[in-house]
């Protein structure tokens, strides 16, 4: 018997079979479109995620040399935030209103005034208001698109729109519940309280339930269009950061993970709940029972080094040099070897050099949209080298910034799990360590939110007796940095990224001038 992973993203979706020893048996990406009506606004058809997960699953089967009726169970991931809309009859009204679409600014400000400002807001659902979330987006259908609004029967996130699709029940789980605005974490149910400010009708919400709980079963109808057995029982799943943290294995306080893709997130567990008390970090239900998690994100994270890559070291000699081969210029690109080999030639505090990683503005610790990238402490002496040293610090530092937040809330950490592009860097790792004061570790596995929903769903199917059962059975960490035993070299890093935390504060009414001109 094997487990099917689903991981809906925004790009595309991933199946994923692994046996019940965890043992990864084949994957499929199947990608659909994204469309920008207008500037700012980020939709996409339902009907497109329905077709790819179709294929993904039948693709994996097909690879395996599976049959449906192999399949024991099935977990969901997906994309958070997003708003389906159905009718009475389970029609999808509108393409839905994904998490990066920005719209929705005037309904959030018009939902902290209908709940009572910032602080119940923070009292009801643990986190501020932002475009990203759902509740802004059903608003903004209401006020814009009122025909609409009058025929909605049901809200759905993206992977439980799936859900429906294999199952016809409308269901969904605590961790992506959490991302909604209506929906209180602290006691991991809808927040009544807060649909009755809103004047959102509480039957429109899907039954809510734990993440490794069965919540439905394949129907006759979806079993042949998709090629599974009717009947297969489907669990609650995650939404993708609380399932890609099972799938690393982030189930225990004290254990946390750093993402360095384009944008950057810390992830932590926590047993109790707890919430920043300014709501500068997510505060979500974890896909465990009775545990929660803090998250921070920072915006631009590998982004930051592309762009270094792509427009301040391009080009120069004999690196990313265009060469004469047969006659015809062939470029090649600057490798991100390349660039680690830079900040691997250069100390720690780039000789005075600090960069803000703010290029597309920032969500943690500072939720300010006008926030802008720079460099400070430039001189003659600086080479392409230390902006490079100074790129990669300042990304470290900006992850920091949210490790800072968690401490601050009583939250272990013994050991932080890299993951992500930059955890491929050996010399990223040791920076890392050095600045988070903290073991970074590596895994066995790379396969995130498919893994971790798979894995749910034998929790949920019996393979193991718990989620963390299921982590401890399968994932083992393969690699481990400790900080320096170089006090200087720690001492340089803390004295750096003090400084680091003095510029914000400094320009940020810089930045919102700048936004002015």
């Amino acid at each position: 018997m094997a487990l099917l992973g689903i991981d809906l993203g925004t790009s595309g979706v991933k199946a994923l079979l692994i046996r019940e020893d965890g043992t990864a048996l084949a994957s499929a990406t199947v990608e659909y479109p994204l469309s920008t009506p207008r500037p700012l606004w980020s939709e996409q058809d339902p009907a497109d995620w329905w077709r790819g997960v179709c294929e993904a699953t039948r693709a994996v089967l097909a690879q395996a040399r599976l049959t449906g009726s192999d399949i024991r169970a099935i977990g969901l991931s997906g994309q958070m935030h997003g708003l389906t809309l159905l009718d009475k009859s389970g029609e999808v009204l509108r393409p839905a209103i994904l998490w990066n679409d920005q719209r929705t600014s005037a309904q959030c400000d018009e939902i902290t005034r209908l709940a009572g400002g910032k602080r119940r807001v923070l009292e009801l659902t643990a986190n501020v208001v932002l475009p990203g979330f759902t509740a802004p987006k059903i608003l903004w259908v209401r006020e814009n698109e009122p025909e609409v609004y009058a025929r909605v029967a049901h809200v759905l996130l993206p992977k439980d729109y799936i859900r429906y699709k294999l199952s016809g029940e409308f269901a969904t789980e605590v961790s992506d519940a959490s991302g909604m605005s209506v929906f209180d974490v602290r006691n991991r149910t809808w927040s009544d309280e807060m649909l009755r400010a809103l004047d959102i009708p509480r039957e429109w919400m899907p039954r809510c339930a734990e993440s490794h709980e069965v919540t439905a079963h394949v129907s006759a109808t979806a079993a042949t269009e998709i090629g599974l057995a009717p009947g297969t029982p489907i669990v609650g799943g995650g939404g993708d950061n609380a399932a890609g943290a099972v799938g690393n294995g982030v189930v225990r306080e004290g254990i946390v993970s750093a993402s360095i893709g384009t944008s950057g997130v810390v992830f932590a567990t926590a047993e109790k709940f707890a919430m920043e008390p300014e709501g500068n970090l997510h505060a979500f239900c974890h896909a465990i029972p009775a545990t929660w998690h803090m998250m921070g994100v920072m915006l631009s994270a590998g982004g930051s080094l592309r762009w270094h890559r792509d427009v301040i070291s391009r080009g120069r000699e004999g690196i990313g040099d265009s060469r004469l081969e047969n006659g015809v210029h062939v470029e090649r690109p600057i490798s991100y070897d390349d660039l680690m080999a830079d900040v691997a030639s250069v100390s720690p505090g780039a000789e005075g050099l600090i960069f803000l990683p703010y290029l597309t503005g920032e969500r943690c610790p500072y939720p300010d949209p006008l926030a802008r990238g720079a460099f400070i402490g430039l001189t003659l002496r600086h080479t392409q080298a230390h902006l490079t040293r100074a790129v990669v610090e300042g990304i470290t530092y900006g992850l920091a910034d949210s490790l800072t937040l968690i401490r601050g809330l009583g939250v272990r950490i013994n050991e932080v799990r890299a993951i992500g592009g930059g955890a491929r860097s050996a010399v990223w790792r040791q920076m890392l360590a050095d600045v988070f004061d903290a073991e970074i570790t590596l895994i066995n596995s790379s396969e995130g939110g498919a893994f971790g929903v798979a894995l749910l769903a034998g929790v949920g199917s019996g393979v193991w007796g718990s989620t963390r059962e299921a982590c401890d059975a399968t994932l083992k960490v393969t690699t481990r940095v400790e900080p320096s035993k170089d006090a200087a070299i720690r001492e340089r890093y803390a004295e750096t990224y003090a400084r680091y935390r003095e510029m914000y504060p400094a320009l940020a009414g810089i930045f919102a001038k700048l936004q002015q001109s």
